[in-house]
């Protein structure tokens, strides 16, 4: 079997396919949750712990050169060697959201199938008598009589 066959036949299998639709779901979760926690989540904690904006925190690490801005953008930009640990925060939110979310989706779907009613098992019906023995039976039959 030919290399190509061989990965046609892996592409087109179902677990691919699913996987593929479930990583271009996730990407574009991905960007709803970051823009829950830019947008919405980090501004309130922001507010509550003094107006501060979590992804201009940072630690310098080097000299800053004469005339530097001192934002985060502006540092990078010099060159300068610095911790952004307020940008970590803000992942560390968004990964702590995003596994919230996942988690409760998983409970909700959990407690779904918990709740459907098991289908009422048919009765066993067995299978038709061969056709064969059907005939040896009413021979065994008529010879009794």
């Amino acid at each position: 079997m030919g290399m190509m066959q061989e990965f046609k036949e892996f592409a087109v299998k179902g677990n691919v396919i699913d996987l593929a639709v479930g990583v271009i779901i996730g990407g574009a979760f991905g960007k709803i949750v970051d823009s829950l926690v830019g947008d919405v989540i980090m501004p309130v904690i922001g507010s509550v712990v003094g107006k501060l904006d979590f992804s201009n925190l940072f630690i310098i690490l080097g000299k800053v050169p004469d005339g530097t801005a001192m934002t985060l953008a502006e540092l990078k930009k010099a060159g300068v060697p610095v911790l952004a640990y307020g940008n970590f925060l803000t992942i560390a939110v968004n990964f702590l959201i995003l596994a919230f979310v996942i988690f409760m989706m998983i409970k909700q779907i959990n407690r779904l199938k918990r709740e459907a009613p098991a289908a009422p098992a048919a009765p066993e019906v067995p299978p038709p008598t061969p056709e064969d023995i059907q005939l040896l039976r009413e021979i065994r039959d008529s010879l009794k009589k």
